[in-house]
């Protein structure tokens, strides 16, 4: 088993009566690249919030590379090292993508908005690295928002790479996206990630991404995790075909 660097701790997130994450533990591994399922409802975008501070944790910890960050906000986790992407595009279309990976770049990197020469072109380079390492290096002076669905989904995905994150978490990257747009995605992210050994949590519904680009597997139901393991060996079990699958499976 490799280190962890994050750990989540009984954690848990009530909305009055009703417990949306419970009792939640699991430990993501340095360099690994995790994935998240469950039907909807189940708490995933609920447990990215805890992990991030993007909302309060009611029990529990969040330990990341050894330290507690449960009371931190979203800015703090931000800063240590913890990027997120959402399931609704978060780019911004009257910029062009060059712009785009500017503003990402400035939050991480130190560089300031109004440097000289020098500086805006250490901005410009890494700007066009990171726009490449998804394919868009040749479209860096287009506007967001002239491409496509899938072609912004990538752009999201530059913008949280070239923060050099620590552990980085994709909310449901192939949603909305093509078959021709998801493979090409997968091919994308498994690439990159790999490249980049970064350590990965992926929520995702689509089975074949999963099993394309996870090591490990979390299946999330009902607010609590019934299964983890291998992908190969979690897909097989029978708690998770009835709970994900939503039927009944035989004794």
């Amino acid at each position: 088993m490799n280190d962890p660097l994050l750990e989540c701790r009984a954690l848990t997130r009530r909305f009055g009566g009703f417990a949306a994450v419970n009792d939640v533990s699991l430990t993501l591994e340095k360099g690994r690249i995790h994935a998240l399922i469950g039907p909807n409802g189940a708490g995933k975008s609920t447990l990215f919030n805890l992990i991030t501070g993007a909302l309060p944790v009611s029990a529990g910890q969040v330990i990341f590379d050894g330290r507690d960050i449960t009371a931190l906000h979203a800015a703090e986790t931000c800063r240590l090292g913890i990027s997120r992407t959402f399931q609704l595009t978060q780019v911004f279309q009257g910029l062009d993508l060059r712009e785009n990976l500017h503003v990402a770049l400035m939050l991480r990197s130190g560089v300031p908005a109004l440097g000289g020469r020098a500086a805006q072109r250490q901005l410009d380079e890494m700007a066009l690295e990171a726009l490449e390492s998804v394919g868009l290096g040749d479209q860096a002076n287009w506007l967001a928002g002239e491409l496509s669905h899938g072609d912004q989904r990538l752009l999201e995905i530059a913008m949280v790479i070239a923060q050099q994150p620590r552990l980085l978490l994709l909310d449901e990257p192939t949603q909305g996206l093509s078959v021709k747009e998801t493979h090409q995605m997968v091919g994308h992210l498994r690439d990159l990630l790999r490249s980049e050994n970064l350590t990965v949590l992926l929520v995702e519904h689509d089975m074949e991404v999963v099993f394309a680009i996870a090591d490990h597997l979390f299946v999330l139901h009902k607010g609590e995790i019934i299964a983890d393991g291998p992908p190969e060996d979690v897909r097989d079990m029978e708690a998770v075909k009835g709970a994900y699958l939503g039927r009944e499976t035989e004794a």
